[in-house]
Parts: C-alpha cells; structure tokens; sequence
C-alpha cells in the first residue's frame, strides 16, 4: 500500500484539526504526519492569543490534547521554518507540506502619531499578557486613560484586561510578571472605539456581556451613539447577535455609573485621524472625525473633529500573517495566494506539494470552529492530488529525527509537552489555581525534557 508522508508546519488549531481530519479521512493508502511548531507548546493563539480569563475558550485545548494523545501524530515543537528546517528538508523527507501558521502580528494603521511612544499594536499586548515566550516580559502600563482602536473581540480582550482589576485574574492562570504589572497600572479610564455603529460592532455577545460583570468598573455608553437609522434597526430585527448586542447595550443606558474606580467607555461613529503626541515624542491625545450612517450600513464624515486626552493607544483593527521562506505571499491580502489551500504561483498554477489552511490561508477571519471546514477543504485536494506529490529521497521516519539532532535542534515533542503540562499545573496548586503558564522558553524546555 501507498504511503503519505505529510509535514504539516503549525500546531495551532487549524494545523491539528488538518492533521486529524486526514487521519479519518477514506483512502486508499497510510499516512504518516509530523507536525512542526516554532513555539515549545502547541495549541497556538489558543494558548497565546485568549484572554486568561476565557476558560471555556480554552476548553478547545481539551479537544485538540485529545487529537495529540492519541500517537498517531508527531509533534516537533521548538522547531521554526526556515531557520531549523527548510523547504528542501521537506522536499526530502515528506511527499506534501500543509503550512497552518496563522496571523500573529498586528495590521498596520496609517495615521498620523502612530510611532509614538504609548502607541501599540494589541496583538503585542495580547502576547505578553498570555506569556508568550517570545515577547519582552514587561509591559509599559503607566497610562490612566487609554484608547483602544477597534469593535472586533480582540478590541475587548484588550480592553477588559486593561480595566480588569488584577486580583480577580488570580484564578486563571495568568503569569505572576503579567499580574505584577496589571496590578501596578495607575489605569481608570478605557475607552473603545468604532469607525461605525454600535449595530455593526463585530463583538460576540458572550464578550460583550462580560465586559459588564466586571468587578468595580463602570460601563459607559453614549447615547448619541444610539440614534438607530433605518438600515441598523433593519440589521437589528433580522440578526439575533445583533439584537442581543444591542439590548446589552441599551440595558448598559438604564445603569446608574459613577460609584466604581474604573470605567470602560464605548464610543461609535469616532473615525481616527491622528495620535496626538508632545514634544518628548509620547502619546498625549487622540484626534478623531464623528461620522454617521450613510443609509446602507456603512458611515460617512460629519466634519466634526474631537480630541480626547489619553496616555496610551491601541490598535486591533486586525490581525495579520508572516510570509514563510520559499512561499508565495500576498502581502496586500496577507495571506499566502492559494485556490481552495492549494498553494499557487504568480501564474495561478498549483506548486506541487505545498498547502496552507487556517488564517495563513484566508485571512484572520472567522471563528476557531470555521477552521475545521477550512482543513476539510485543503485536506480533500491533498489526498486527491496523489500523481503531484514529492518523491522523498528519504522518508523514513526517523529520517527527520536524524537531521534535527544532526543539527542540535532542541525540540519537544507531545510527550514534553505533557510534562511541560503537568509542571505548570504544579505551580499553581500551592496558590489553588489550576496551573500558572510558564513564559521563558528555556524553563519551557527544561520542564518539557522532565529537568
């Protein structure tokens, strides 16, 4: 019988549900996958790109250990593509690679101010906040108003941890350098703002409604914002989400304010302009245009400019993906250019051999569940396209082991990463939590390999 030897490079959902759904998928020969991540644990941006305080979010891990644990699959962690290994090294030892990278990087904002110091992309934020091992491990929290860019979720995350009093973090299992710095922010202001109106936000109604649970922190909404035109009204009586937004929202109106230390504001119709900034080059303001509903669900200028006094700004408008050596990349689309995953030259022809599914695939969009229709797609064009894969010089599995350790790569494997598992839950049951995420990568590493 034929054998497929399948690399796939990413362990984050979309590469282990692509991993999974070969495996059961019908065929008339074995496959063999190994995955590859940068990063000594996998799970990706559902381990670093959740806010801690999202558990049942984070639940998905339980599906996604239950995929790696059952030994079907290899995992190579600490492994990063085009540094410890190539597209030739998968060209010799694999018949097809599947790239499932994802988007980690902030999309940039072209507006005046932007480089200012105070001015951050949230999916920098996000990482520190949950430990990633790859970011400095502090972060500047001395602002007490800050703007955060954005109507989308991970506008809320950052917005919630930022007002969020660090204390009622202490149950998840939030980095102890993460909560010292939380803890010590002088913060009493947050405010959220959205180029259109409070019926188009993107937020989800599980993330909205616990903005205001929030311990001690006003919500503030106003009600300029909710004069409803025709098309919103229209948007809000046939979409359900929509309509619950908007009753959180409005119920949010009734609420008597101005008992808590903090508050998180809300504003809509606020288009950005400018970061406004002193002399020494920091953040002092943000400049914006108030515009309004143009009949169709999206806005247009009023001519009216505000400014509002803050320390700190925030972009999530977005998140966007880094191009991979020896991959096509569509920097204007962030993605890398594919029909259906399969990869495709500047010609629109299919690169034997190489797939890409998730975000690297279709962008940021979407939530973690769209990802497993996502793989079924790729996963269907690379077991029926048999005649174009690779011929591996070498594709013994222990081919790929050889080579790594030939080169001193330190990798784990899902055996490490279940001791890197049991250690951090070990830290925090002295403290009662469940576990506290390790966030240097060498401890990650050490615990991995049971030192």
């Amino acid at each position: 019988m034929n054998k497929l030897r399948l690399a796939i490079v990413g362990a984050g959902p979309a590469g282990i549900y692509a991993a999974d759904i070969a495996l059961k998928a019908e065929r008339d020969f074995d496959i063999s996958i190994d995955l590859f991540e940068s990063l000594p644990a996998p799970y990706g941006l559902v381990r670093y790109g959740v806010a801690p305080d999202h558990p049942r979010i984070k639940g998905i891990i339980g599906a996604l250990r239950e995929v790696l644990d059952r030994g079907d699959i290899r995992l190579f962690g600490n492994v990063e593509y085009g540094v410890d290994i190539t597209m030739d090294d998968l060209k010799k030892h694999y018949n097809a690679v599947i790239f499932s990278t994802g988007a980690t990087k902030d999309v940039p904002m072209n507006i005046p101010g932007i480089e200012l110091n105070g001015s951050y992309g949230a999916a920098d934020f996000v990482s520190w906040y949950d430990g990633h091992p790859d970011v400095p491990r502090t972060w500047p929290l001395t602002a007490k108003s800050v703007a955060v860019i954005g109507n989308g979720n991970v506008a809320l995350d950052a917005a919630r941890m930022l007002a969020k009093h660090a204390d009622d973090l202490l149950v998840t299992e939030i980095p102890d350098n993460v909560y010292q710095g939380l803890k010590a922010s002088p913060v009493t202001d947050v405010h959220v703002f959205g180029r259109r109106g409070p019926a188009q936000a993107k937020f989800s109604p599980l993330e909205l409604r616990e903005l205001g649970e929030l311990r001690d922190v006003d919500m503030i909404v106003y009600d300029e914002d909710f004069d409803i035109d025709p098309a919103s009204q229209a948007l809000i009586d046939s979409n359900k989400q929509v309509f619950v937004l908007n009753k959180v929202m409005n119920e949010w109106r009734t609420r008597e304010t101005g008992k808590a230390s903090r508050r998180l504001h809300l504003h809509f119709y606020a288009n950005p302009l400018e970061v406004l900034g002193d002399a020494d080059g920091n953040v002092t303001g943000f400049r914006y245009e108030r515009t309004k509903p143009d009949g169709n669900g999206g806005v247009v200028g009023t001519g009216e400019i505000r400014e509002i006094e803050i320390q700190a700004y925030y972009r999530a408008i977005g998140y966007y993906s880094s191009p991979l050596k020896d991959v096509p990349f569509d920097a204007a689309k962030g993605v890398i250019p594919n029909h259906e995953g399969q990869v495709i030259d500047a010609e629109g022809k299919h690169i034997n051999g190489v797939y890409a599914t998730g975000w690297i695939k279709r962008g940021p969009v979407g939530l973690i569940g769209h990802t497993k229709s996502d793989a079924m797609e790729t996963i269907a064009h690379v077991l029926a396209d048999q005649a174009t894969w690779w011929t591996p010089e070498e594709p013994e599995e222990g081919a790929i082991v050889d080579l790594m350790e030939s080169r001193d790569i330190e990798y784990t494997t899902a055996e490490g990463w279940s001791a890197l598992d049991e250690y951090e839950q070990k830290l925090g049951e002295p403290e009662g939590r469940d576990r506290i995420k390790v966030v240097d990568r060498e401890t990650m590493l050490k615990a991995s390999r049971a030192e």
